[in-house]
């Protein structure tokens, strides 16, 4: 069964609507600071446009919010001009407090845990207190964003410690269309979240991203 697709980092109607009909299961909005970043009017428009699409199953793609710390009312305020299916947290947030977003939003919680390299804790020892407060795990090179891909020999781990506390794992972090099939070949994450790999420029590219997903389908 081939991984699902995250497309992060979205900014414009245009590109979305060219996805119709592409197999991607979730589609990401940047709301930290970052070049990529969204406002939520601007957010709106585009989760308007996506609910438009038939991608994976024939269905539009959940969309995603990408946060740094934020509080579940703000959250909560956000999410009443900008009604996304689910909150990615990329921040310091502690198990309580994605617990705390969960029960304040009504909202699927992912968190994400970067990977430096030389971290002290075990993947196990790190996602094993957020049993019960998250609903997804995924991994990316520390910093976000970088286009840059981390020791992919630590997916293993993590995968199996997100299996224990019966959540699906996300890779991210320097995926492409050149080496996204041979990491789902040899570690088969649940999904993949790619951003910078599909762009030109610093701009989507719809070329791009329809080769990354087919290289993903053929796994």
């Amino acid at each position: 069964m081939s991984a699902r697709v995250k497309i992060c980092g979205l900014r414009d109607a245009a590109t979305l609507r060219q996805m119709d009909g592409l197999p991607v299961h979730e589609i990401g909005f940047v709301f930290a600071k970052s070049r990529r970043q969204v406002t939520p009017g601007q957010a709106a428009e585009l989760i308007a446009e996506a609910a438009r699409l038939r991608c994976a199953d024939g269905r539009p793609p959940r969309t995603v919010g990408v946060f740094v710390d934020h509080g579940p009312e703000e959250l909560r305020a956000l999410l009443r001009t900008a009604p996304l299916d689910m909150l990615q947290l990329h921040g310091s947030e502690s198990p309580e407090a994605c617990r705390a977003i969960r029960e304040a939003t009504g909202k699927d919680v992912w968190k994400v845990f970067p990977i430096r390299g030389d971290e002290k804790e075990s993947a196990a020892g790190r996602i094993a207190p957020y049993a019960g407060a998250v609903d997804g795990i995924m991994i990316d090179t520390a910093g976000g964003g970088t286009g840059t891909a981390f020791d992919w020999s630590v997916i293993g781990d993590y995968k199996k410690a997100a299996e224990a506390i019966g959540v699906p794992l996300y890779v991210a972090g320097g995926l492409h269309a050149d080496n996204v099939a041979g990491l789902t070949s040899l570690y088969a994450p649940d999904g993949v979240d790619v951003s910078s790999g599909v762009e030109t420029d610093g701009v989507k590219d719809i070329t791009k991203i329809r080769t990354f997903v087919e290289r993903v389908r053929a796994r």
